[in-house]
């Protein structure tokens, strides 16, 4: 009987040694994720970064000639004769795109702050590292890829109405936006409601567009949509954006995947699990022996 038990606890020792071994490997796996690896795919997604915000940059103060001039022609795919002439300088034009661009420049601040001699501790610091620049470049992206609603009293107040040279005529407005890789112009044809009119006024809500018949307030004023024309054409560089932002997010969701898979938080944890599950061990055997 005493002979089966020693060939039972030998097997188990056996058994204990190989797993202390492949726990060993794997704490090593993890140690040189953390070293090594975590700071390649920092140092990836920092060149990736700054290639988009490169994209979206900005003229220094007394520099402003140098920046590329982009002209672009916005065509329609309906009938109508509506076509308008941009000239596109950096990001100057909308909205969208300098979000995109400050959500771009904070992600890699994010990046930067933890730099090669930075040391990280646990799969739970690079994750949170990484949920952190994941949430800003998904804004940065949501910003590309879903136009901002407006009402048309907050349409007629924005910078939009301001920035033609000379102004817009009062009974015209004009919207910008980004959707996906294409800049968008919406010109919307006003009718002026008579302070007597009998007719059923409704100020419209928040849009991307606008539809004719939609009435709005602004100034003592009431007007009416009584016509809209669309035009758009593609901004190449829009499109390297968005591949950029999505690239940049699967090494982040990526990275995550690596520390998820590994049954542990913290560079030490499996050796003080191995050391304790083996000291209970001998333990066991000394007094089965006995």
């Amino acid at each position: 009987m005493l002979g089966a038990e020693r060939s039972t606890l030998s097997e188990l020792a056996k058994m204990t040694a190989a797993s202390q071994a492949e726990r060993t490997v794997l704490e090593e796996e993890f140690n040189w994720l953390l070293k090594e690896e975590v700071h390649a795919v920092l140092k990836q997604l920092q060149d990736i970064l700054k290639e988009a915000s490169r994209r979206f940059s900005m003229p220094s103060p007394g520099l402003e000639g140098q920046l590329k001039q982009e002209n672009f022609i916005l065509g329609s795919s309906t009938m109508d004769q509506v076509k308008g002439v941009l000239m596109l300088q950096g990001e100057a034009l909308t909205q969208a795109i300098q979000d995109a661009r400050n959500h771009v420049n904070q992600a890699l601040q994010l990046l930067s702050s933890h730099d090669q001699s930075y040391h990280f501790k646990t799969g739970a610091e690079v994750n949170k590292l990484m949920d952190a620049v994941m949430l800003q470049l998904t804004r940065a992206r949501n910003r590309l890829t879903t136009p901002a609603s407006m009402t048309l009293p907050e349409l007629a107040a924005s910078g939009l109405m301001k920035m033609f040279t000379p102004p817009m005529p009062g009974d015209v407005m004009v919207n910008f936006y980004i959707n996906l890789s294409k800049l968008c112009l919406t010109l919307y044809q006003l009718h002026v409601l008579q302070p007597n009119t009998t007719k059923n006024f409704k100020s419209a809500g928040s849009s991307v567009l606008h539809n004719p018949g939609a009435m709005f307030e602004y100034n003592n004023t009431k007007f009416e949509v009584s016509h809209i024309h669309k035009v758009e054409c593609v901004v190449p560089w829009l499109n390297d954006t968005l591949v950029f932002f999505t690239i940049s997010l699967q090494l982040c969701q990526q990275l995550k995947d690596k520390f998820t898979a590994l049954p542990f938080k913290s560079s030490g944890f499996l050796s003080s699990l191995v050391s304790g599950t083996t000291d209970h061990f001998k333990l066991f055997l000394t007094k089965t022996l006995q």
